[in-house]
């Protein structure tokens, strides 16, 4: 793993940082100052954490800083939730920003400000096409765009924009545009809408504003305002770059940042679009932005992913130049290692039948130390308890042997583990020949699961004392959607949900110390997978969510 996370930090994105702060770099002498800066329109997702471990990760790495910065710049869905729980996400990954929390709507005065300037140097203009027009009016590649206000006179386009500010014009009326190459091959450079009318109250600045600056115009200004170095970015914004640096070279901001482009993270089987996210969640599709289904961070949180797991995962997929996509097996498969070094085990059975051991003394019960995590000395012990009736797992049990099923059937012995070695003797069914308890004989000097003997013993499985257990609620959880790829244009990603993407199992027994469990403890259950404890919990109703099963799926395919 020490060599995979070597590999990661010498991305290209870190070679240009090096490059940039050597002698003779643009920001030689300068200390490296990156920045996080999510619209706060919605809950970050997994996709998220690789930018914020990407900003922050390079930062730490030559001891600089990253700021945190709302980009509120569209209230349109902007919400203050929203805000407190990015903020909460960012900070539970592990990631500090000190006193370095900003919104862009603190820059609005100053944006204005820069607006105006560009007007003034005649390279702004009021335009007054309706987006329909504008479109109309767009070009091709090989026809330039049209706007019969571009040659509008300054002192005429200065008039409007302040009219436009003070409210005197509806929305969408006008736009004040960039002046650039209406004939450009790109055409985010074909004379861009730096400045729209847009009557909504900002979640910040209330009725203040009437007009809003478009992203591309803002997010350089920004950055130069906060003295970053290096905005680093996901792909889709290459191709804004050069307006990035127009906006930069053209107005009298007080710094240049260097824009840096990477993949952003695409995984199978969920969506990563806010817009798709939030429309699972107001449609009822998912119970809310924290289902553990969901790809959000706190959905993953609640699902018991930890920060560890999450950090190392973005690590070791690396950061590339080109989209691809990361199979969901190993972001499980690195929150697998990560508990099985710190998750306690304890016994739980989530499809409950009792075991009754025959030639067991019904007034005894005694007690057994056992390790909290074999893979972790520091986690002491538990003591638990047996006695002459316990619950095993229905599928341990088989009236009939099958060829490769080593645990119970009549005749058969197996051990509960850290107890006794049983010996099934029989079964007793209902009316409906559902068997309803099972009987066994236990060997007295195999205490601990020992053979003094040495005969072989093949199976081992888990239970729980019948006389001293609590009932808890399971949560088993599958991938929201049955098809690897739902979030394509082609796909209505709403048709491929799966139906079995949630079981809940009530009536559960799991050792009695569980019921001190506090959010967010992780568990062994074992031989079953890694549990969590529910923030649904009650003193008296005990919920845990399976966060991902023993098997490693991605292990088994490498």
């Amino acid at each position: 793993m020490a060599e995979e996370m070597e590999l990661a930090a010498g991305n290209f994105i870190y070679d240009f940082i090096k490059e940039d702060i050597a002698p003779g770099g643009q920001y030689e002498g300068k200390e490296v100052h990156t920045r996080f800066p999510p619209e706060p329109n919605g809950y970050l997702h997994i996709g998220h954490a690789k930018a914020i471990c990407v900003d922050f990760g390079m930062a730490e790495r030559f001891n600089g800083k990253c700021n945190l910065r709302m980009d509120d710049t569209n209230p349109t869905k902007e919400d203050v939730e929203y805000v407190d729980a990015i903020k909460e996400d960012i900070s539970w990954l592990g990631f500090k920003w000190d006193d370095r929390f900003y919104f862009a709507s603190e820059y609005f005065d100053k944006m204005y400000g820069y607006a105006v300037e560009l007007i003034k140097k005649g390279l702004a203009y009021v335009c007054e096409l309706n987006a329909e027009q504008m479109r109309e009016n767009r070009g091709d590649l090989t026809h330039p765009a049209v706007s019969p206000y571009r040659d509008r006179p300054i002192e005429e386009s200065l008039d409007l924009f302040e009219r436009m500010k003070n409210g005197e014009f509806e929305d969408g009326k006008m736009t004040l545009r960039a002046k650039i190459d209406l004939n450009s091959g790109n055409f985010n450079m074909r004379d861009p809408v730096i400045y729209r009318i847009n009557r909504i109250t900002h979640h910040r600045t209330g009725d203040q504003w009437c007009i809003y600056p478009m992203y591309d115009f803002a997010h350089p200004i920004e950055d130069a305002i906060e003295g970053i170095t290096h905005s680093l970015c996901t792909l889709e914004f290459e191709d804004h770059r050069p307006l990035y640096d127009w906006v930069i070279a053209n107005t009298s901001v007080p710094a240049v940042p260097r824009q840096i482009e990477f993949a952003r993270l695409g995984i199978n089987n969920t969506v990563m679009s806010k817009r798709k996210l939030r429309k699972l969640v107001e449609e009822n599709y998912v119970s809310g932005w924290d289902d553990p289904r969901m790809p959000t961070l706190c959905g993953l949180r609640r699902r018991g992913y930890t920060p560890a797991s999450i950090r190392n995962f973005c690590e070791r997929i690396g950061v590339a130049k080109s989209n691809s996509v990361v199979e969901y097996s190993f972001l499980e498969h690195c929150l697998r290692e990560d508990l099985n070094i710190n998750a306690q085990r304890v016994m739980t059975v989530i499809r409950p039948i009792k075991l009754v051991i025959t030639n067991y003394p019904e007034d005894k019960t005694e007690t057994f130390e056992v390790e909290n995590n074999p893979n972790k000395e520091s986690d002491g012990t538990r003591t638990i308890t047996f006695s002459r009736e316990c619950y095993i797992e229905e599928e341990d049990f088989l009236e009939e042997k099958i060829k490769g099923y080593n645990r119970l059937y009549p005749g058969n012995e197996v051990r509960l583990k850290s107890a006794y070695i049983v010996k099934c003797t029989g079964c007793k069914k209902d009316e409906n020949g559902k068997v309803t308890e099972v009987y066994a004989e236990y060997d007295p000097l195999t205490r601990g699961g020992d053979t003094p003997d040495g005969r072989k013993v093949r199976g081992t499985i888990h239970w729980v004392d019948a006389n001293n257990y609590v009932d808890a609620e399971v949560r088993l959880y599958e991938n929201l959607f049955t098809d690897p790829e739902p979030d394509t244009s082609d796909k209505n990603f709403l048709d491929y949900i799966n139906p079995n993407s949630l079981t809940v199992l009530k009536n559960c027994k799991a050792e009695r110390s569980l019921e001190n469990a506090e959010v967010p403890a992780n568990y062994q259950f074992m031989r079953l997978g890694y549990f969590c404890f529910d923030k649904d919990s009650t003193k008296g109703s005990l919920i845990f969510n399976r966060s991902v099963s023993l098997k490693d799926g991605f292990k088994r395919k490498k």
